[in-house]
């Protein structure tokens, strides 16, 4: 175990952000299945612009990883118009 007082607080902090981190990440899987899911278009791009924000922002946090953010949301941009 740590040693140190700050090493302690460092193992607390860093349990708190990890489940922060993955608690976003299910929330941002859980919004882009749902957007998947929706037949209407109107509707699906309606959702878009918050599931886009959604993974703009897990990106710029080093959530995931910029490059899977672009993916994500090219496909489903190309998932949306194909409707």
């Amino acid at each position: 175990m740590a040693n140190h007082k700050s090493a302690l607080k460092r193992v607390r902090r860093n349990e708190a952000v990890r489940l922060r981190n993955r608690y976003q990440h299910r929330t941002m899987r859980n919004a882009i299945k749902r957007l998947r899911g929706i037949e209407d278009k109107s509707e699906a791009e309606a959702l878009l612009p918050s599931v886009s924000g959604m993974i703009d922002r897990l990106a710029k946090k080093n959530i995931i990883h910029a490059n899977k953010a672009g993916n994500l949301k090219s496909g489903l941009t190309k998932s949306i118009n194909a409707l």
